[in-house]
Protein backbone atom coordinates (compact mmCIF):
# COMPACT_ATOMS: atom_id res chain seq x y z
CA UNK A 1 0.00 0.00 0.00
CA UNK A 2 2.03 2.89 -1.35
CA UNK A 3 1.17 6.48 -2.34
CA UNK A 4 1.67 9.11 -4.84
CA UNK A 5 3.52 12.45 -3.59
CA UNK A 6 3.27 15.00 -6.68
CA UNK A 7 2.29 12.30 -9.31
CA UNK A 8 5.65 10.12 -7.73
CA UNK A 9 5.24 6.96 -6.69
CA UNK A 10 6.68 5.72 -3.06
CA UNK A 11 6.23 2.56 -1.63
CA UNK A 12 5.65 2.80 1.72
CA UNK A 13 3.49 1.44 4.45
CA UNK A 14 1.47 3.36 7.08
CA UNK A 15 3.82 5.09 9.90
CA UNK A 16 2.39 3.76 12.88
CA UNK A 17 5.35 5.18 14.72
CA UNK A 18 4.36 8.50 15.04
CA UNK A 19 0.38 7.05 16.28
CA UNK A 20 1.26 4.39 18.89
CA UNK A 21 1.36 1.87 17.61
CA UNK A 22 -2.23 2.64 15.82
CA UNK A 23 -3.61 2.46 12.28
CA UNK A 24 -4.82 5.31 10.70
CA UNK A 25 -7.21 5.75 7.47
CA UNK A 26 -6.39 8.14 5.14
CA UNK A 27 -9.62 9.71 4.04
CA UNK A 28 -10.96 9.07 0.40
CA UNK A 29 -10.26 12.15 -1.82
CA UNK A 30 -12.24 12.30 -4.76
CA UNK A 31 -15.76 12.72 -3.67
CA UNK A 32 -18.13 14.14 -6.81
CA UNK A 33 -21.42 12.49 -7.53
CA UNK A 34 -23.61 11.02 -9.79
CA UNK A 35 -26.76 12.33 -9.42
CA UNK A 36 -30.22 11.85 -12.00
CA UNK A 37 -30.05 14.96 -13.66
CA UNK A 38 -26.63 16.11 -13.23
CA UNK A 39 -26.59 18.88 -9.96
CA UNK A 40 -24.24 18.58 -7.87
CA UNK A 41 -24.08 16.05 -5.04
CA UNK A 42 -23.67 16.85 -1.25
CA UNK A 43 -20.06 17.11 -1.77
CA UNK A 44 -17.80 17.84 -5.02
CA UNK A 45 -18.28 19.17 -8.22
CA UNK A 46 -21.95 18.95 -10.66
CA UNK A 47 -21.70 17.69 -14.38
CA UNK A 48 -22.22 13.76 -13.50
CA UNK A 49 -25.43 12.97 -15.11
CA UNK A 50 -26.37 9.22 -14.96
CA UNK A 51 -26.57 7.67 -18.16
CA UNK A 52 -26.07 4.53 -19.19
CA UNK A 53 -22.39 3.19 -20.46
CA UNK A 54 -20.89 6.85 -19.36
CA UNK A 55 -19.15 5.00 -15.89
CA UNK A 56 -16.95 2.32 -14.76
CA UNK A 57 -15.42 0.86 -11.79
CA UNK A 58 -12.40 0.08 -10.41
CA UNK A 59 -12.55 -2.77 -7.70
CA UNK A 60 -10.55 -5.19 -5.68
CA UNK A 61 -12.63 -8.30 -4.88
CA UNK A 62 -10.47 -9.12 -2.31
CA UNK A 63 -11.12 -5.24 -0.68
CA UNK A 64 -14.13 -5.02 1.72
CA UNK A 65 -15.18 -1.13 0.54
CA UNK A 66 -15.25 -2.05 -3.05
CA UNK A 67 -16.97 -4.95 -2.19
CA UNK A 68 -19.40 -2.70 -1.10
CA UNK A 69 -20.33 -0.84 -4.24
CA UNK A 70 -20.18 -4.47 -6.42
CA UNK A 71 -23.05 -5.67 -4.51
CA UNK A 72 -24.66 -2.14 -4.96
CA UNK A 73 -24.35 -2.50 -9.03
CA UNK A 74 -25.97 -5.99 -8.92
CA UNK A 75 -28.80 -5.01 -6.36
CA UNK A 76 -29.88 -2.60 -8.29
CA UNK A 77 -29.28 -4.20 -12.02
CA UNK A 78 -26.62 -1.79 -12.93
CA UNK A 79 -24.30 -4.00 -14.21
CA UNK A 80 -25.57 -3.92 -17.96
CA UNK A 81 -24.80 0.46 -17.38
CA UNK A 82 -21.50 0.73 -15.24
CA UNK A 83 -18.51 -1.17 -16.11
CA UNK A 84 -15.76 -3.37 -13.86
CA UNK A 85 -12.57 -3.65 -14.09
CA UNK A 86 -10.60 -5.98 -11.42
CA UNK A 87 -7.50 -5.66 -10.05
CA UNK A 88 -4.80 -8.81 -8.97
CA UNK A 89 -5.21 -9.97 -5.53
CA UNK A 90 -1.94 -9.11 -4.88
CA UNK A 91 -1.11 -5.51 -3.57
CA UNK A 92 2.95 -5.14 -3.52
CA UNK A 93 5.66 -2.92 -4.02
CA UNK A 94 4.37 -0.92 -6.90
CA UNK A 95 0.16 -1.44 -5.26
CA UNK A 96 -2.93 -2.28 -7.10
CA UNK A 97 -1.69 -4.19 -10.34
CA UNK A 98 -3.64 -4.85 -13.20
CA UNK A 99 -1.69 -8.02 -14.18
CA UNK A 100 -4.08 -10.76 -15.19
CA UNK A 101 -1.83 -13.98 -14.34
CA UNK A 102 -4.70 -14.83 -11.49
CA UNK A 103 -7.73 -16.16 -12.37
CA UNK A 104 -10.75 -13.39 -12.04
CA UNK A 105 -8.41 -10.36 -12.53
CA UNK A 106 -9.56 -8.55 -15.59
CA UNK A 107 -6.91 -5.96 -16.51
CA UNK A 108 -8.08 -2.52 -17.00
CA UNK A 109 -10.59 -2.71 -19.35
CA UNK A 110 -10.66 1.18 -20.56
CA UNK A 111 -6.98 2.23 -20.84
CA UNK A 112 -4.60 -1.29 -20.51
CA UNK A 113 -2.84 0.40 -18.28
CA UNK A 114 -0.43 -1.71 -15.57
CA UNK A 115 -1.35 -0.39 -12.17
CA UNK A 116 -3.87 1.57 -10.47
CA UNK A 117 -2.06 4.59 -9.92
CA UNK A 118 -2.03 5.19 -13.47
CA UNK A 119 -5.47 5.79 -12.82
CA UNK A 120 -5.17 8.43 -9.95
CA UNK A 121 -2.11 9.90 -12.47
CA UNK A 122 -4.23 9.95 -15.60
CA UNK A 123 -6.81 12.50 -12.96
CA UNK A 124 -4.49 14.31 -12.89
CA UNK A 125 -0.95 13.87 -13.41
CA UNK A 126 0.57 16.09 -9.89
CA UNK A 127 -2.21 13.67 -7.63
CA UNK A 128 -0.94 13.00 -4.04
CA UNK A 129 -2.14 10.45 -1.93
CA UNK A 130 -3.09 6.65 -1.15
CA UNK A 131 -3.72 4.60 -4.46
CA UNK A 132 -7.52 2.53 -3.27
CA UNK A 133 -10.39 0.75 -4.30
CA UNK A 134 -13.32 1.47 -5.31
CA UNK A 135 -12.72 4.30 -8.20
CA UNK A 136 -15.67 5.10 -9.72
CA UNK A 137 -14.70 6.87 -13.36
CA UNK A 138 -16.23 8.90 -15.83
CA UNK A 139 -15.74 8.36 -19.03
CA UNK A 140 -17.02 11.38 -20.85
CA UNK A 141 -14.80 13.60 -19.01
CA UNK A 142 -12.16 11.61 -18.33
CA UNK A 143 -12.01 11.71 -14.64
CA UNK A 144 -12.78 10.23 -11.87
CA UNK A 145 -15.96 10.92 -9.94
CA UNK A 146 -15.11 9.07 -6.08
CA UNK A 147 -13.34 6.88 -4.66
CA UNK A 148 -15.23 6.96 -1.46
CA UNK A 149 -17.38 3.66 -1.31
CA UNK A 150 -19.95 5.08 1.25
CA UNK A 151 -20.92 7.91 -1.35
CA UNK A 152 -20.54 5.67 -4.46
CA UNK A 153 -23.12 3.24 -3.23
CA UNK A 154 -25.65 5.97 -2.06
CA UNK A 155 -25.35 7.27 -5.71
CA UNK A 156 -26.29 3.80 -6.85
CA UNK A 157 -29.21 3.51 -4.72
CA UNK A 158 -31.27 6.29 -6.47
CA UNK A 159 -29.30 8.06 -9.32
CA UNK A 160 -30.31 5.82 -12.04
CA UNK A 161 -33.67 4.43 -11.20
CA UNK A 162 -34.84 6.01 -13.97
CA UNK A 163 -32.69 4.06 -16.46
CA UNK A 164 -32.94 0.98 -14.99
CA UNK A 165 -36.42 0.76 -13.34
CA UNK A 166 -35.23 -0.49 -10.44
CA UNK A 167 -36.47 1.09 -7.46
CA UNK A 168 -35.29 -1.04 -4.55
CA UNK A 169 -34.11 2.01 -1.80
CA UNK A 170 -31.64 0.75 0.50
CA UNK A 171 -31.45 4.29 2.44
CA UNK A 172 -35.09 5.09 3.20
CA UNK A 173 -35.40 8.98 4.33
CA UNK A 174 -37.78 7.38 6.92
CA UNK A 175 -34.63 5.47 8.40
CA UNK A 176 -31.76 7.52 7.86
CA UNK A 177 -31.54 9.08 11.28
CA UNK A 178 -31.84 5.57 12.67
CA UNK A 179 -29.65 4.19 10.03
CA UNK A 180 -26.75 6.56 10.50
CA UNK A 181 -24.97 5.94 13.95
CA UNK A 182 -25.61 2.37 13.43
CA UNK A 183 -23.08 3.13 10.53
CA UNK A 184 -20.93 4.87 12.68
CA UNK A 185 -20.47 2.49 15.10
CA UNK A 186 -20.36 -0.64 12.79
CA UNK A 187 -17.84 1.66 10.34
CA UNK A 188 -15.61 2.73 13.30
CA UNK A 189 -15.21 -0.47 16.04
CA UNK A 190 -15.83 -3.22 12.87
CA UNK A 191 -15.61 -2.18 9.24
CA UNK A 192 -12.24 -0.53 10.19
CA UNK A 193 -11.48 -1.89 13.40
CA UNK A 194 -10.75 -5.21 12.29
CA UNK A 195 -7.78 -3.25 10.43
CA UNK A 196 -6.96 -0.93 13.41
CA UNK A 197 -6.42 -5.01 15.36
CA UNK A 198 -4.54 -6.09 12.41
CA UNK A 199 -1.96 -3.47 11.69
CA UNK A 200 -1.72 -2.01 15.32
CA UNK A 201 1.94 -2.22 16.23
CA UNK A 202 2.09 -1.83 20.01
CA UNK A 203 0.64 -4.05 22.34
CA UNK A 204 -1.67 -0.71 23.79
CA UNK A 205 -2.83 -0.08 20.18
CA UNK A 206 -4.62 -3.82 19.44
CA UNK A 207 -6.13 -3.45 23.03
CA UNK A 208 -7.57 -0.15 22.19
CA UNK A 209 -9.07 -1.58 18.60
CA UNK A 210 -9.66 -5.25 19.53
CA UNK A 211 -12.10 -5.07 22.55
CA UNK A 212 -14.55 -2.25 21.19
CA UNK A 213 -14.71 -4.65 18.50
CA UNK A 214 -15.90 -7.41 20.13
CA UNK A 215 -18.18 -5.03 22.26
CA UNK A 216 -19.98 -4.54 18.78
CA UNK A 217 -20.09 -8.20 17.91
CA UNK A 218 -21.91 -9.19 20.81
CA UNK A 219 -24.16 -5.83 20.33
CA UNK A 220 -24.81 -6.84 16.93
CA UNK A 221 -25.43 -10.44 18.11
CA UNK A 222 -28.19 -9.07 20.54
CA UNK A 223 -29.90 -7.09 18.06
CA UNK A 224 -30.72 -9.51 15.40
CA UNK A 225 -31.42 -12.00 18.44
CA UNK A 226 -34.80 -10.37 17.87
CA UNK A 227 -35.14 -8.82 14.97
CA UNK A 228 -33.98 -9.81 11.24
CA UNK A 229 -32.10 -6.89 9.91
CA UNK A 230 -30.20 -4.18 11.46
CA UNK A 231 -33.02 -2.04 10.91
CA UNK A 232 -36.02 -3.92 11.97
CA UNK A 233 -37.88 -5.93 8.92
CA UNK A 234 -36.45 -4.16 6.27
CA UNK A 235 -32.98 -4.98 4.73
CA UNK A 236 -30.79 -1.64 4.55
CA UNK A 237 -27.38 -0.34 3.46
CA UNK A 238 -26.66 -0.65 7.25
CA UNK A 239 -26.73 -4.38 6.17
CA UNK A 240 -24.51 -4.92 3.24
CA UNK A 241 -21.83 -2.20 4.71
CA UNK A 242 -21.56 -4.68 7.73
CA UNK A 243 -21.88 -7.48 5.27
CA UNK A 244 -18.88 -7.42 3.41
CA UNK A 245 -16.90 -7.43 7.05
CA UNK A 246 -18.83 -10.28 8.16
CA UNK A 247 -18.11 -12.67 5.33
CA UNK A 248 -14.13 -11.85 5.53
CA UNK A 249 -14.37 -12.26 9.05
CA UNK A 250 -13.56 -16.40 9.81
CA UNK A 251 -11.26 -16.99 6.46
CA UNK A 252 -9.39 -13.77 7.35
CA UNK A 253 -9.42 -11.29 9.99
CA UNK A 254 -10.17 -13.87 12.78
CA UNK A 255 -6.27 -15.58 12.51
CA UNK A 256 -4.63 -12.79 10.32
CA UNK A 257 -5.34 -9.80 11.65
CA UNK A 258 -5.53 -11.43 15.42
CA UNK A 259 -9.43 -10.87 15.57
CA UNK A 260 -9.66 -14.48 17.73
CA UNK A 261 -11.97 -13.74 20.87
CA UNK A 262 -14.48 -15.65 18.57
CA UNK A 263 -15.56 -16.47 15.46
CA UNK A 264 -18.62 -15.42 13.48
CA UNK A 265 -19.82 -19.27 13.20
CA UNK A 266 -19.60 -19.08 17.24
CA UNK A 267 -22.76 -16.56 17.42
CA UNK A 268 -25.64 -17.87 15.87
CA UNK A 269 -27.77 -14.82 15.14
CA UNK A 270 -24.61 -13.17 13.27
CA UNK A 271 -23.94 -16.79 11.37
CA UNK A 272 -27.44 -17.38 10.48
CA UNK A 273 -27.62 -13.29 8.96
CA UNK A 274 -24.54 -13.25 7.22
CA UNK A 275 -25.67 -16.77 5.09
CA UNK A 276 -29.46 -14.69 4.53
CA UNK A 277 -27.17 -11.69 2.72
CA UNK A 278 -24.84 -14.39 1.52
CA UNK A 279 -27.59 -16.41 -0.51
CA UNK A 280 -29.45 -13.06 -1.31
CA UNK A 281 -31.26 -13.07 -4.13
CA UNK A 282 -30.62 -10.26 -7.04
CA UNK A 283 -32.51 -8.93 -10.12
CA UNK A 284 -30.95 -10.73 -12.67
CA UNK A 285 -31.62 -14.15 -11.05
CA UNK A 286 -28.49 -14.86 -9.42
CA UNK A 287 -27.25 -14.00 -5.78
CA UNK A 288 -25.36 -11.64 -3.81
CA UNK A 289 -22.37 -14.78 -3.33
CA UNK A 290 -22.05 -14.24 -7.30
CA UNK A 291 -20.25 -10.49 -5.59
CA UNK A 292 -17.69 -12.79 -3.52
CA UNK A 293 -14.18 -14.18 -4.72
CA UNK A 294 -13.37 -15.79 -1.48
CA UNK A 295 -9.99 -16.72 -3.38
CA UNK A 296 -8.82 -13.68 -4.41
CA UNK A 297 -9.75 -12.40 -0.52
CA UNK A 298 -7.82 -14.99 1.48
CA UNK A 299 -4.61 -14.47 -1.26
CA UNK A 300 -4.48 -10.99 -1.04
CA UNK A 301 -4.04 -10.57 2.67
CA UNK A 302 -1.90 -13.61 3.22
CA UNK A 303 0.31 -12.88 0.33
CA UNK A 304 0.74 -9.10 0.19
CA UNK A 305 0.93 -8.03 3.87
CA UNK A 306 4.52 -9.17 4.69
CA UNK A 307 4.48 -7.23 7.75
CA UNK A 308 2.15 -9.25 9.36
CA UNK A 309 3.28 -12.94 7.17
CA UNK A 310 6.29 -12.65 5.82
CA UNK A 311 6.85 -15.84 4.57
CA UNK A 312 3.45 -15.21 2.91
CA UNK A 313 2.10 -18.69 3.39
CA UNK A 314 -1.90 -19.18 2.65
CA UNK A 315 -2.99 -21.03 4.80
CA UNK A 316 -5.83 -23.53 4.45
CA UNK A 317 -8.39 -21.51 6.46
CA UNK A 318 -12.04 -22.88 7.94
CA UNK A 319 -14.74 -24.76 6.29
CA UNK A 320 -17.09 -22.49 5.88
CA UNK A 321 -20.77 -23.40 4.14
CA UNK A 322 -22.77 -20.40 3.60
CA UNK A 323 -25.14 -22.02 1.54
CA UNK A 324 -26.65 -23.70 4.41
CA UNK A 325 -30.29 -22.41 5.13
CA UNK A 326 -30.40 -19.83 7.53
CA UNK A 327 -33.72 -20.36 9.00
CA UNK A 328 -34.52 -16.83 9.89
CA UNK A 329 -37.63 -16.27 7.58
CA UNK A 330 -39.93 -16.48 10.65
CA UNK A 331 -38.02 -13.53 12.53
Amino acid sequence: MGQLVDGVWHDTWYDTKSTGGAFKRSTSKFRNWITADGRAGPSGEGGFKAESGRYHLYISHACPWAHRTLIFRKLKALEDHIGVSVVHPDMLSDGWTFSTDYDGATGDHLFGSDFLRDIYIRNDPKVSGRVTVPVLWDKAQDTIVSNESSEIIRMFNTAFDAITGNTDDFWPESLREEIEPVNARIYDTFNNGVYKSGFATTQEAYDAAVHPLFETLDWLEERLSSQRYLMGDRITEADWRLFTTLIRFDPVYHGHFKCNRSRIVDLPNLWAYTRELYQWPTPDGGRVADTINLEHIIRHYHYSHDSINPHRIIPIGPVLDYDEPHGRDGR
